[in-house]
């Protein structure tokens, strides 16, 4: 398989196509309108065309230690082979609760290419949430890090999973380094709060999976665009938490719509130098997943695998060793490493694109990356529903426009009512996606479903936004977030940017709390960079910089600020 030439792809320019989707007039000169999706048959095609044309090419960096292309066919078609060897049959799904350890590569590729769907689990999760995870999926297969087996061993029983593979950190490290970084790994796990590490009957370990599968025979079942290829579960703020049925089609279409948006930037690193880029967000995320490894795999690009991005030493002493590309992050992250005081020991100056999503970039954040490293934060937008990603600004411009930026190709946005019709240019309606990366339904909630698409065939995002005239749109907010006072929309995003610009402030949120007078007022939560911050001088600069009803009522100063694990402020837990 040969990568799409861009001369098939329609240019921006003069597309008549304009009128209807404003937003193409603002494309960057070479970009296409729209992707062709049938590139590859399936993501087991993409994976197995990169492992033929990039063989000796590192793929993935753990640790210390380079792993090629070459290296990670050899381990996923193993593991493919023993996973079919359980007797698991195409469509079959198998959990994976893995942090950004080399094996989850190895894992997802050996899942995609024995025609599996993959469950992606959060290692971080309640027994609760395991449990869930695990019934509603109806997972007969599961591979999880050592440390959460006593985690899976509290709710097995309730669950189909009939095969556990257990990996530990350092398994493909080799024999005397893997062994020291288990040892470190299990130290640190006994001094933590989670459920020690047990020996589970049915488990085999990841090595021994792998060896049994050295002399077994791989068959990659004919796969197809329409063939589900994940469960994507949502973070569940709405309710119980539901999986995105993505397909093949979907999270290459999006690979691929991502890919074509980069080329701008792409474009300036040296000819002949391998693209490298950064997984600091969690490969079990959608963001991870589709940008991180799949589209880096697409290009034959180097991957350096970062375990725990809350471990800043860590993070930074790794990125020292290579020359950083492509840097996708959330805000909170940005922002942790601008205030680490070995920040400037990392070389930025090869920075292509850092792009930022999962929750808004905050001006004064953007405008410091800048002016630390050079390379602007390229705010974009996505969720799980859409593989993720929907829009993206421009990766050749270094303005800041506090915009979620423009429809990426192929993609169709628009703002809608209650009743799903399309509200006038620049009035604010609830967010609206459709294209060939919006999943296929919620997995066995056809209600649910039916309920989040309009009759045109759009997907709701719950998120509120607005459209300029020059196709670009801006995100007002999560529609339930959305704080009403006195009758009037206070939109948390656009108070948090103002308090975050405030010098002694390092990080803020804000959530609407009842209030007798005015129905829900403003409380302002803060975590302070300067301890002379006071709250008289949060309240001069609030009636300087907002209007008397999107000033803050209570505010509050915390040590941290509640986030999930790719660094996303929870504004559910605050309230």
């Amino acid at each position: 398989m040969t990568p799409v030439p861009e001369a098939a792809l329609a240019p921006a320019g003069g597309n008549p196509q304009t009128q209807q989707r404003p937003w193409l007039s603002s494309y960057p000169p070479g970009v296409p309108t729209d992707i062709d999706t049938h590139a590859y048959s399936s993501l087991a095609d993409l994976v197995e065309d990169a492992f033929a044309r990039f063989g000796p090419r590192t793929a993935f960096s753990f640790l210390g230690k380079d792993f090629s292309y070459a290296t990670l066919d050899r381990f996923s078609g193993r593991l493919a082979a023993y996973l079919q060897s359980l007797g698991l049959q195409k469509g079959d799904r198998v959990a994976v609760m893995l942090p950004n350890i080399i094996q989850y590569p190895v894992t997802a590729a050996a899942v995609m290419r024995a025609g599996l769907v993959l469950v992606n689990v959060n290692p971080l999760y309640t027994e609760r949430e395991l449990r869930h995870q695990l019934c509603d999926s109806g997972a007969r297969a599961i591979v999880v890090l050592e440390h959460c087996t006593g985690l899976l061993q509290q709710c097995l029983s309730d669950t189909a999973v009939e095969h556990v593979i257990v990996a530990s950190v350092g398994d493909l490290l080799g024999p005397l380094k893997g062994s020291l970084v288990n040892w470190v790994a299990r130290r640190r796990q006994k001094r933590g709060k989670a459920s020690p590490a047990v020996r589970l009957p049915q488990a085999v370990s990841f090595n021994e999976a792998l060896r049994q599968g050295f002399r077994l025979p791989l068959c990659t079942p004919p796969l197809a665009h329409d063939n589900l290829a994940l469960l994507q579960y949502t973070g569940g703020t709405t309710g119980v938490s539901k999986g995105a049925m993505l397909t093949h089609g979907n999270v290459l279409a999006n690979a691929l719509q991502s890919e074509a948006w980069n080329l701008p930037a792409v474009r300036t690193i040296a000819a002949g130098e391998q693209v490298t880029s950064v997984c600091a967000l969690p490969l079990y995320h959608i963001f991870g997943f589709t940008v991180g490894m799949m589209m880096s795999m697409r290009n034959g690009g180097k991957a350096v695998l970062i375990a725990d991005p809350r471990d800043l030493d860590a993070m930074l002493k790794e990125l020292r060793r290579h020359r950083i590309h492509i840097f996708p992050a959330v805000n909170t992250l940005f922002n942790a490493l601008l205030h680490h005081p070995r920040f400037d020991s990392v070389d930025w100056r090869h920075l292509r694109i850092s792009g930022g999503g999962g929750m808004a970039v905050q001006k004064v954040v953007a405008e410091q990356w800048l002016a630390r490293t050079g390379c602007p934060i390229c705010e974009g937008y996505g969720l799980s529903e859409a593989s993720p990603s929907v829009a993206c600004n421009r990766v050749d411009s270094k303005a800041f426009t506090g915009t979620i930026g423009l429809p990426l190709p192929g993609t169709w946005l628009k703002c809608v009512d209650d009743a799903g019709d399309e509200v006038p240019l620049g009035q604010p309606g609830e967010l609206a996606v459709k294209g060939p990366q919006v999943m296929a339904g919620y997995w066995q909630r056809p209600e649910e479903t039916a309920a989040a698409m309009t009759p045109d065939g759009y997907f709701r995002t719950g998120d509120i936004a607005v459209m300029d005239r020059h196709g670009y749109f801006r995100i007002v907010d999560r529609k339930k977030d959305m704080v009403l006072v006195s009758g009037f929309n206070v939109y948390p995003n656009e108070v948090e940017d103002v308090i975050a610009q405030m010098p002694g402030v390092r990080e803020c949120a804000v959530v609407g709390v009842p209030d007798a007078q005015t129905g829900e007022a403003i409380k302002l939560v803060i975590v302070k960079k300067d301890e002379a911050l006071d709250e008289a001088a949060v309240r001069a600069y609030a009636a300087q910089h907002l209007t008397g009803y999107k000033r803050p009522r209570l505010i509050e100063f915390r040590s941290e600020l509640p986030k999930n694990t790719v660094g996303k402020i929870l504004r559910r837990q605050l309230r």
